[in-house]
């Protein structure tokens, strides 16, 4: 079976597994604050420091002209809480001198030239820059994170030598046209619930007829749970 057959198989079976994908678009700011906060820590410290923000800052705007200890306090659930609140200031700042308070001419542009423009933004990575371009602009890109980083080479669609870029490429090729944003989130909650870290539970993955399992060992499942899929 060729990869990009196998890719096919691999999110179908996957959509039966967690459901279907709604594909809504959602507001750039949430993605941004909501992608930066999510780095180096779980969803449930993500969302405090999340709700926490935004009820109080609504846009570029406001959290530009935010006083930097006040962010920090806010977002201190999600860890790094110094860094985190200094790249979302200064993003914002940027943001809203340069771009009126919008992402939507930056998003609007060509995929190639809108994601290096998001790059050179403060604290804004491969990772939040394509979640932007997916959710924000629903532009057919994948946004890789640790968990499709580790599952794609247990799958075997990446080497275990393989960057950042070079995982995205390689699952690009093989993901079908308009099929990007599902697989995200499908192998991100694979990553969660049985793909694990530690301990991953190929006994009773829904895709372990399609798996090579690079790197990887089995565990008896009476002796594990699946963790909860989330997003």
């Amino acid at each position: 079976m060729e990869n990009a057959e196998r890719m096919a198989s691999i999110l179908d079976r996957l959509r039966s597994e967690f459901g279907p994908w709604s594909g809504g678009r959602e507001d750039p700011f949430s993605v941004l604050v909501w992608t930066v906060l999510s780095q180096n820590t779980n969803d449930r410290n993500t969302k405090m420091a999340f709700d926490r923000l935004v009820k109080k800052y609504k846009n570029f705007g406001q959290l530009a002209r935010a006083d930097l200890t006040k962010i920090q306090a806010l977002i201190r659930p999600a860890g790094l809480h110094r860094a985190k609140s200094s790249h979302l200031k200064e993003t914002s700042k940027i943001i809203e001198t340069k771009y009126g308070g919008s992402l939507k001419t930056v998003l609007e542009k060509p995929v190639h030239l809108a994601r290096a423009e998001l790059l050179s933004l403060p604290g804004v990575g491969y990772k939040t820059a394509d979640c932007l371009l997916l959710f924000s602009a629903k532009r057919d890109v994948l946004p890789v994170d640790t968990h499709i980083f580790r599952v794609s080479k247990r799958l075997g669609f990446a080497t275990p030598e393989d960057d950042h870029e070079q995982v995205k490429n390689k699952l690009e090729n093989v993901i079908p046209r308009g099929r990007r944003g599902e697989a995200h989130i499908f192998l991100i909650a694979l990553g969660r619930k049985f793909c694990r870290a530690k301990k991953p539970l190929c006994n009773v993955c829904p895709i372990n007829a399609l798996c090579p399992r690079l790197g990887v060992y089995t565990i008896d499942v009476a002796k594990a749970t699946p963790s909860g899929s989330g997003h």
